[in-house]
């Protein structure tokens, strides 16, 4: 039996790669990087918890049982750091967010001026998983230096590579005597595999609480329910052994870009668009749009734009949408879209020919419109997004600034583009969604 070392103790990992992890009969310890109510919950539960297929119908909670034992980043700093360097420990993963990993807009590098990154580089504490992963790595290397893969499970294009460019700008930006030999060492000894994961888990509420309670027959304090459908698709590039995730179904491919693609536009895109187009609407679940005479024909006519192939993957997604068990929130969907559009929308905007994408535009405008209204979205970067309207006089100068602020110059610069998107605005202000 082996042991994976996981950052992330959210939902979504324990309803995804829990569940691979328990197949292949081995067992995580988890990190969370900043709530501790989950890890106590988890403690007093004895690291058990159910997951919950989300079907119409009756619930069949099952109870999951890899998660060995649960730590808080700071709290558990020194438990934590012992087991990155330990050689018991062969695989780290991550699903810690696209804002966790503290890049850069546009170069994708680490910012090292963001506050929690300068605190870890001053070694005083650590509080973010990039510091955490890198001081871990060089105390594995000056413990021996046992060989370690590194994988990321977060929604981002070549994942592997990102977590290995911020590490890599963290131990550079180090002040320790060792840190060329650290930088060496990580090209030697550690692999960053990337993956595509892929699983629609809403944050559980109070009720998903009492009616996991009345079908259990005993209390969950902490219960995941999730669509029934779950994929893992994983880079076959690790530098030491993992656990035998295939016999829980996932897929072992050379080269994971096709899948990560098509996830990432397909279904990351289109989640996007129903969600800040579906907010201007009044609706609250990604099932509510889907409800409307326009849900399916946004989803359809997007995914015809990004990807005009996969006729038989956008039937499957239509399907899982609609699916009215499942109660995802379109403000958690929307929030962090500084981070996510860039990711699922700006590479096709710049692949297409002008004027060939209108339901990609219509969906940027619904993200435009999102950053001057109040829909329950949070975003890290919401203080620089509403100065973009408070320093621009109309709203095609404001696209134009909320686009370089989101690292797209290239695309703030094309008139057509911005014409579009700002001719959008006035219909979505008043609650219309038009094609």
């Amino acid at each position: 039996m082996s042991t994976v070392l996981h950052f992330g103790l959210g939902a979504f990992h324990r309803a995804h790669q829990a569940l691979y992890t328990e197949a292949a009969g081995d067992r995580i310890v988890a990190v969370a990087p900043r709530s501790t109510s989950i890890v106590d919950a988890m403690r007093a539960q004895g690291c058990r918890y159910t997951v919950t297929d989300r079907v119409p119908g009756p619930l069949r909670p099952r109870v999951v049982g890899s998660i060995a034992e649960a730590l808080h980043l700071r709290a558990d700093a020194d438990r934590v750091l012992d087991l990155m360097a330990s050689p018991d420990i062969t695989v780290v993963t991550l699903t810690i967010t696209e804002k966790a990993h503290y890049r850069r807009a546009g170069s994708g590098g680490l910012d090292t001026s963001a506050p929690e990154v300068a605190a870890d580089l001053s070694g005083a504490e650590y509080r973010t998983v990039v510091g955490t992963l890198a001081h871990g790595l060089a105390a594995r290397f000056r413990r021996g230096g046992a060989p370690v893969s590194v994988m990321s499970c977060d929604n981002m294009a070549a994942n592997g590579r990102v977590v290995a460019r911020v590490v890599r700008d963290f131990v550079a930006a180090s002040r320790w005597p060792d840190r060329a030999r650290v930088l060496d060492w990580l090209d030697a000894s550690v692999a960053f595999p990337s993956t595509v994961v892929d699983r629609i888990v809403p944050a559980t509420t109070p009720e998903d609480v009492a009616a996991v309670a009345a079908a259990l027959g005993r209390r969950d304090e902490i219960p995941v329910l999730g669509e029934p459908y779950r994929e893992w698709v994983l880079e076959d590039a690790f530098a030491a052994p993992r656990p035998s995730w295939e016999l829980g179904g996932a897929t072992v491919v050379p080269d994971v870009t096709p899948y990560q693609l098509r996830k990432l536009r397909l279904l990351n895109g289109s989640h996007s668009a129903m969600a800040y187009l579906g907010a201007a609407a009044g609706r609250d679940t990604v099932a509510d749009v889907l409800a409307t005479d326009w849900g399916e024909r946004l989803v359809r006519g997007y995914c015809a734009e990004v990807a005009a192939n996969e006729k038989s993957y956008v039937d499957t997604l239509v399907e899982r949408f609609a699916n009215p068990a499942i109660r995802h929130r379109l403000s958690q969907i929307g929030s962090d879209g500084s981070l996510k559009i860039a990711e699922r929308w700006f590479d096709p905007l710049r692949e297409l020919p002008a004027g060939s994408a209108p339901v990609l535009e219509l969906a940027l405008a619904g993200w435009v419109n999102a950053t001057r209204r109040d829909f329950g979205m949070t975003d890290p970067a919401a203080d620089r997004l509403a100065a973009c309207w408070q320093d621009n006089s109309g709203s095609r100068a404001a696209v134009s600034a909320l686009l370089r602020a989101v690292g797209a110059a290239d695309l703030a610069e094309r008139g057509d583009l911005v014409a579009a998107v700002a001719d959008h605005l006035p219909a979505l202000a008043a609650g219309r969604v038009e094609f």
